[in-house]
């Protein structure tokens, strides 16, 4: 199964690598696009669930980094819900 690692800019300007064991997040975020944090959130919770559930589907088991992953995202995103400008850039892209 194919990985890819996607890199973020949060609203504070922290930089982060994200993992994940499926190229399904090219199918909920675009390089280079800025999301409210809310709505990345979001996205990211699908699609780390789906890249999980492939994970499940071949080997019988979800992917606990995958879901570590969102865990650690929804942590990061967390201080930033509540300003209602604030965006997470996805910069790239990586396999």
């Amino acid at each position: 199964m194919p990985e890819m690692t996607f890199r973020v800019r949060w609203p504070d300007g922290k930089e982060t690598d994200c993992y994940s064991p499926s190229l399904v997040i090219r199918d909920h975020f675009t390089p280079g696009q800025d999301y409210p944090v809310r709505e990345f959130l979001e996205k990211a919770d699908t699609a780390l669930t789906d890249a999980s559930e492939r994970v499940r589907a071949r080997y019988g088991f979800p992917c606990s980094r995958a879901l570590g992953q969102l865990q650690a995202i929804r942590q990061a995103g967390a201080p930033f819900l509540n300003q209602s400008d604030a965006q997470v850039r996805v910069l790239s892209f990586s396999y």
